[in-house]
Formats: structure tokens, C-alpha cells, sequence
């Protein structure tokens, strides 16, 4: 019987794409892409998510692609303009489910530490969560299973009483093998349906 749901919050509960900032520095798709791909990728921005400061991330890219010094500066400097407000569909079912009185809700995040005070000013139902663990604060991200363990102890959550929901399949896989039943995000619509199978929802 589930008594814990976990959500990612980014491209679950919050649209968050660089694109939609990098559309109006580059004049094509084609160039936004490239930048995105080979400059400021997501990999080099998971290093921020996992500790590293903005500013020394930011630093060691500039020093890398000199050229695009105020591309690269735009990524933190401008970052809000990457958040496109909420996903609603995901908002309206975890009021649902907190409807029901019957689980604890628990955020685990791969997100700065940095940025991350920006969402909570945006977004009040980030204070419905029983718990948030954010990966900039612990200096460790998913798919680390010592990310996950974190949540279990610091909120005595037991993994097979939990369903996680993310976006990434490499985090999704990840729970699984943590014994988290564990539903990869596309849609609200999806999402429900898988809820429903569980008899979560």
C-alpha cells in the first residue's frame, strides 16, 4: 500500500526549458540547438545542480568558448526567462491526491541551490511538500542513489511504500532499481492514467 509520493519538480510540476531564452538571443532554431548541444549543455548544468557555483561554472565555460562570453552569461543571468510557469495538469493532480489525506509528498530536485529560492517565490504549491531535497543543497544529484537515500532517511521513507515521478528516464530507471515503483512523466493526462492503475488515484 503506497503512503509516499515523490515528484521531480522540473518539466513535471514546472516548465523549465532554455530554449525559450536562447530563441531570443540566436536568430534560428539551428543556432540555439547547436548552442545548447555543445556549449551550455545540460551536462555542463547538472555540475551547478550538484554543487558547483554559478559562478565558477559560468567562469570555466567562458574560459572554454570565449566567443560566447554573453551567451554563456545570459544562462544564470537571465534564468528566469527558462521558466515558463507551471505544468497545470500536474498541479491540479497533486491537489487530488492531497485531496485524498492519504500520502506524505516529497520533492527531490535536481536543481541549484542558487536558483532554486527563485522557484519557491514563484510557485506556492512547492509549499505543499511535506519535505524538498535539493541537489544543489547536498552536493550530490540523481541519478545517485545516495540522492535518493537521502530523502528515505531524513524523511523515514520506506522506497517500497513510494511512487516516484520524473521526467528523466535515467532517473526513472534509477528508482526502479532502488525497489521505487517508479512512472516516467510525459503528460498529465499519462500521469493520471498511471495513478490510476496503481490505485493512487
Amino acid at each position: 500500500m503506497f503512503n509516499t509520493i515523490i515528484f521531480d519538480l522540473g518539466n513535471v510540476l514546472i516548465n523549465w526549458d532554455p530554449k525559450l531564452l536562447y530563441n531570443k538571443l540566436f536568430d534560428s532554431e539551428e543556432k540555439t540547438n547547436h548552442f545548447l548541444e555543445n556549449i551550455c549543455t545540460l551536462t555542463w548544468n547538472e555540475e551547478q545542480d550538484a554543487g558547483r557555483s554559478l559562478e565558477a561554472g559560468t567562469k570555466a565555460l567562458i574560459e572554454e568558448f570565449p566567443q560566447h562570453k554573453t551567451e554563456i552569461e545570459a544562462y544564470y543571468g537571465r534564468w528566469e526567462e527558462m521558466l515558463d510557469g507551471a505544468i497545470e495538469g500536474s498541479v491540479e493532480i497533486f491537489k487530488k491526491l492531497r485531496a485524498t489525506g492519504k500520502y506524505k509528498f516529497y520533492a527531490l530536485t535536481n536543481w541549484s541551490s542558487e536558483l532554486f529560492p527563485i522557484a519557491l517565490r514563484q510557485f506556492d504549491f512547492l509549499n505543499w511538500f511535506d519535505g524538498i531535497v535539493v541537489s544543489g543543497d547536498e552536493g550530490i544529484r540523481k541519478p545517485e542513489a545516495a540522492f535518493f537515500q537521502i530523502l528515505f532517511d531524513r524523511y523515514q521513507v520506506n522506497p517500497a511504500d513510494a511512487v516516484f515521478i520524473d521526467d528523466n528516464l535515467r532517473n526513472v530507471e534509477a528508482a526502479r532499481e532502488l525497489s521505487i515503483q517508479s512512472i516516467r512523466f510525459t503528460s498529465a493526462e499519462e500521469l493520471e492514467k498511471a495513478l490510476k492503475d496503481l490505485n493512487v488515484l
